[in-house]
């Protein structure tokens, strides 16, 4: 900054008509929680929640004129908890909360502020969904901005793939659109390029049809047999439906009550499903999973869409200290099984009862996400994935900060030889320029991601995020 923080914000712009919260204004922790809190709660100097997009348009003016680098916060559920930076200047979106939907055309547009159970409930009721995520907290536009995968990528594709354009407000204060027909280049680089080109105050999408009752729920393994349910899962998946979605957990057992009470917290590997075909054919699909070795339960049942994009809520709470890192494989071979199982078996104990401190997830991919869209047609990257793997820890005590870190690079050591260099970065904490360089894909991807970035935000200033640095800049 070319001044001190206290003598740039003395200028802040007098037409900023949202709330301004400083460190000792009531209302500013509050304001500053997000998921991840792994530093205890940074201190930004100054939030400031727009009350629309011209408020938006003042702090980006201010930002580019005084040269102040700028966090956006819009749902908050970044795994880098970057959204609140210590000393910074944060744009809070949480309060563009329009939903408009057109029912005969299912195009739907949002604000920046919405989350996922907000858009599922508008949605609901005209039997529609945008493919969206698993924990309905989660803000649509920074999922989408990575990539954004969900129950329905199998049937419908990433979130981008339903995408039809992009409210951009830019560094320099303006207010662009971005499409297939306008401003292609942003378009492109918005999908799955991040917060690194401009503040998106709005978003279209086409929603794909969504029948209002859906099959949901788990279906719980002793971890001891968890080798050989990996392993059969690996070879029905291909042949499964696209209605079908299957995320294997590696993790503690929750204590639900249809479960026999000696399985209560011990190590499992789950099968979380969501089912969005036919209802006629729920039992077939639900009973063959559970049919890939000697389940503990089959705990499905039909539940609201809502319900289930949010089942896993409660494992997802605000505040917690996080730390993930998630890898892309172009296959789960016996290897990759056996050491997954193995540091599952070895995790730190649970901290926090009924809540897990760590979790391993094998998302099974394939189908529409994997098949139907070109690699290049966006910056989100999915060549060459049949699974996703991810390790997340969560707990709340700073002195046990080094074991959990400790416990996922282990892990993500072990697993790193078997990995791809692209990667889904929304369900990932930051690992550095040279896994950025490859995590979009090709050479060719990230350098047109460096170009739009040149082009739309030439000084850096959004660089509280996975930052593409522009041409120039080092």
């Amino acid at each position: 900054m070319p001044e001190t923080e206290q003598g740039v914000f003395k200028h802040f712009p007098t037409d900023f008509r949202g709330e301004l919260l400083r460190p000792r204004d009531p209302g500013y922790t509050a304001a500053r929680a997000i998921f991840n809190m792994h530093d205890g709660g940074a201190t930004p100097a100054l939030i400031a929640r727009a009350a629309d997009e011209r408020d938006v348009l003042a702090v980006t003016r201010f930002a580019t004129e005084t040269g102040t680098p700028l966090a956006v916060r819009a749902g908050g559920h970044g795994v880098d908890g970057t959204a609140m930076p210590d000393g910074a200047l944060v744009l809070d979106l949480t309060a563009l909360k329009a939903i408009d939907v057109d029912r005969a055309t299912g195009v739907v547009r949002l604000g920046a502020g919405v989350l996922l159970g907000e858009m599922d409930s508008a949605l609901e009721k005209y039997e529609l969904a945008v493919p969206a995520g698993t924990v309905s907290t989660t803000g649509v536009a920074g999922l989408t901005l990575g990539g954004g995968v969900g129950y329905n990528m199998r049937r419908y594709g990433a979130t981008v793939d339903s995408l039809l354009s992009c409210d951009v407000v830019t560094l320099d204060g303006r207010r662009v659109r971005a499409s297939e027909q306008e401003n292609p280049d942003l378009f492109w680089a918005l999908r799955g390029g991040g917060g690194n080109f401009g503040v998106v105050t709005g978003l279209e999408f086409q929603a794909r049809p969504m029948s209002r009752q859906v099959a949901a729920g788990f279906i719980p393994f002793p971890l001891a047999h968890a080798p050989e349910v990996l392993a059969a899962l690996r070879e029905h998946m291909p042949t499964a439906p696209r209605e079908l979605s299957v995320i294997a957990a590696l993790t503690e057992c929750p204590p639900l009550p249809p479960l026999p009470v000696e399985h209560h917290g011990a190590d499992a590997l789950m099968l979380i499903v969501v089912y969005t075909g036919p209802a006629d054919r729920t039992e077939a699909v639900t009973d063959a999973l559970a049919a890939l070795g000697p389940a503990i339960a089959k705990l499905i049942a039909p539940v609201p869409w809502s319900a289930a994009n949010s089942m896993l809520d409660v494992i997802a709470p605000l505040g917690r200290r996080v730390y993930t890192k998630g890898a892309y494989l172009s296959g789960l071979g016996d290897d990759v099984i056996d050491l997954t199982v193995r540091h599952a078996a070895g995790h730190l104990p649970q901290a926090d009862p009924p809540l897990p401190s760590t979790v391993q997830n094998l998302w099974a991919m394939g189908g529409a996400i994997s098949e139907d869209f070109a690699e290049d047609s966006t910056a989100f990257s999915r060549e060459g994935t049949v699974w996703f793997w991810e390790a997340v820890t969560q707990w709340d005590r700073p002195e046990d900060d080094k074991g959990f870190h400790d416990w996922v690079d282990a892990l993500y050591a072990d697993l790193r030889p078997h990995a791809r260099d692209n990667c889904y970065v929304n369900l990932t904490t930051d690992m550095g320029p040279e896994w950025r360089r490859g995590v979009w894909g090709s050479p060719e991807k990230y350098a047109r991601l460096v170009q739009a970035k040149t082009t739309w935000d030439p000084q850096n200033l959004l660089r509280f995020n996975k930052n593409i640095e522009p041409l120039g800049s080092s």
